[in-house]
């Protein structure tokens, strides 16, 4: 394994590998599985989270079960870079939005969004979306299906 950002070992990589798999694994059986104390993992932790490497746990949620039945993709097209701070702050405040990524190519912004439904969608797209100072247009992509969703490997 290559080891690329300054500072971590072999025994960060391990402890990484471990929480990719599964986020919810306790640093005693972390320090089991790594033939290591649980003082060292704790450690280890710390000094990846000061790092900025490891940001936090995630909760992840099946939107389904709550009803919302449509994810989506939409690329925004901005009438021109200077606009990008203002469509931002006005993105956040929009709670359907659950990523968001500045780009090059078509388009300027690349969001993903949830939603209840189809008529749900509609209504943020023309009332919530279209109507923010600085959005062109907007290009919308329904997703049908998401067979992969995984944490990067080490």
């Amino acid at each position: 394994m290559e080891l690329n950002i300054s500072g971590l070992d072999e025994l960060d990589y391990q402890i990484l590998d471990i929480l990719i798999k599964d986020s919810r694994t306790p640093y005693l059986e972390i320090a089991r599985q790594c033939h290591v104390s649980g003082g060292t993992i704790h450690v280890r932790m710390n000094k990846m989270q000061e790092m900025g490497l490891i940001k936090g746990t995630k909760l992840i949620i099946d939107t389904n079960k709550l009803g919302y039945d449509v994810c989506c993709f939409i690329g925004i097209f901005l009438d021109k870079a200077s606009s990008y701070p203002n469509v931002l702050e006005e993105l956040r405040a929009i709670k359907e939005i659950v990523e968001l990524h500045y780009t090059t190519g078509a388009y300027s912004v690349f969001i993903k969004v949830i939603c209840k439904s189809i008529t749900h969608l509609q209504d943020l797209l023309m009332n919530k979306l279209q109507v923010i100072p600085g959005v062109q247009s907007t290009d919308t992509f329904i997703t049908l299906s998401q067979p992969i969703d995984r944490n990067i490997s080490l």
